[in-house]
């Protein structure tokens, strides 16, 4: 009775898009209460570094770089990813325990296989939303060397938790009518956002269609899928192969690359030549080339700054934007809507980074994964390159058309 359910030609992807969109949003607001008290946290932590450091007669520059730089970096970095993870990848793998997810590969094999790829390849792509990572890491079901380096290559189409709470804030401000915590512009927030996820499954099929038909060429290998029994998911293993094996996998590559990166971000503001900080002339660098695809030099260098992880872009950018020393954050969205209408942001703007953020290249935890899982630096260097590639050939024509 189920399988009538979840694989009929009818209900089977309706119920999937349902059921994925629950995941999300449980994910997206179930993370928000204890991320804030981890951030409080973290940052009570860096306030007693501060004590510490000034108890040592620590000089100041050194407190600086390791606490305002480093921690203050790590600490937004394990706040904001942590909490998203902890409730999407054991909700993923309870839906894997109960024997759904081979039921996705099924609804979604057809779709696949006209982009000659395998069906394996929508199980990726689902967990790529989660992290994209992880979504790398689950490219091993796949068989076929040929679709499994086409499912890693385009698995950053598709959000991560990273990149979601960017795109929630864009869309809220500038394409839902800025309509603050309403009904209504909460809805349609979410239709909004619901179109971007079909946009970015799209993207990953044509992209996939594409690489088929140029860089790996060949016939689509056989996809033999049987079917398993449902069961009543194991909840304790669940949990200890979730944390474990992904969430804090995952955590700890990311942790490894922000702290270092801290430094040279916080180094960026702070160090002046001409009068102007190292990161005001690498955004004025960046401005002309910026312009062509409907963004601006701030925009541009945020999410270069950003590699090791999608939650630092708009704290760059806002630090930026405000000539601060380092991170900042807006408590508001009305805070943060003024800052951003202030430098020149309209509703194109938004779109333009709604449309980069969701095709540029993947954080430094993703490509490090990438160059594990393949063994090549040539395709984790492609990984990075084509959807950077795509969302600016995208964002050029665009704004061309209507810039």
């Amino acid at each position: 009775r189920l399988d009538r359910l979840f694989l009929s030609r009818r209900t089977g992807i309706p119920v999937m898009l349902l059921l994925l969109f629950f995941v999300f949003w449980l994910t997206i607001t179930g993370a928000n209460y204890p991320s804030a008290l981890l951030a409080n946290a973290l940052f009570w932590v860096q306030e007693r570094l501060s004590d510490l450091f000034c108890l040592l007669h620590a000089p100041k520059w050194l407190h600086d770089c390791l606490v305002l730089g480093v921690w203050r970096v790590l600490a937004w970095v394990v706040s904001v990813m942590l909490p998203p993870m902890a409730i999407f990848f054991p909700l993923f793998t309870l839906l894997e325990d109960f024997g759904y997810l081979p039921r996705v590969a099924f609804n979604l094999d057809h779709c696949f296989q006209k982009a000659h790829t395998c069906g394996k390849q929508a199980l990726t792509m689902c967990m790529g939303f989660g992290c994209n990572a992880a979504g790398v890491v689950g490219c091993r079901i796949i068989s076929g060397k040929r679709e499994r380096l086409i499912a890693i290559l385009t698995n950053s189409f598709v959000p991560c938790n990273g990149r979601f709470p960017m795109l929630i804030a864009l869309i809220s401000l500038f394409l839902a009518g800025n309509s603050g915590g309403s009904a209504a512009g909460s809805l349609t927030a979410a239709g909004v956002l619901a179109l971007v996820v079909v946009f970015s499954a799209a993207a990953t099929l044509a992209v996939s269609f594409i690489l088929s038909k140029t860089l790996l060429r060949g016939e689509s290998s056989a996809f033999t899928l049987e079917l398993p029994p449902y069961r009543v998911p194991r909840i304790g293993q669940v949990i200890v192969r979730s944390v474990l094996d992904r969430t804090l996998h995952v955590l700890g590559r990311a942790a490894a690359v922000a702290a270092p990166w801290g430094l040279a971000v916080y180094a960026l503001a702070n160090i002046s030549a001409g009068g102007e900080t190292l990161l005001s002339w690498f955004c004025s660098w960046l401005d002309p080339a910026a312009r062509l695809i409907g963004l601006d030099g701030v925009i541009l260098a945020a999410f270069i700054l950003g590699l090791p992880a999608n939650e630092l872009v708009i704290p760059i950018m806002l630090m930026a934007y405000t000539s601060g020393s380092c991170l900042t954050e807006i408590s508001s969205y009305a805070a943060l809507s003024e800052v951003l209408s202030g430098n020149g942001w309209t509703a194109m703007t938004a779109v333009s980074a709604v449309l980069f953020t969701l095709m540029h290249s993947p954080c430094s935890t993703t490509l490090l994964t990438i160059k594990k899982e393949t063994g090549s630096i040539g395709w984790t260097a492609a990984a990075a390159v084509i959807p950077t590639a795509a969302g600016i050939g995208l964002l050029a024509v665009l704004n061309c058309i209507f810039g």
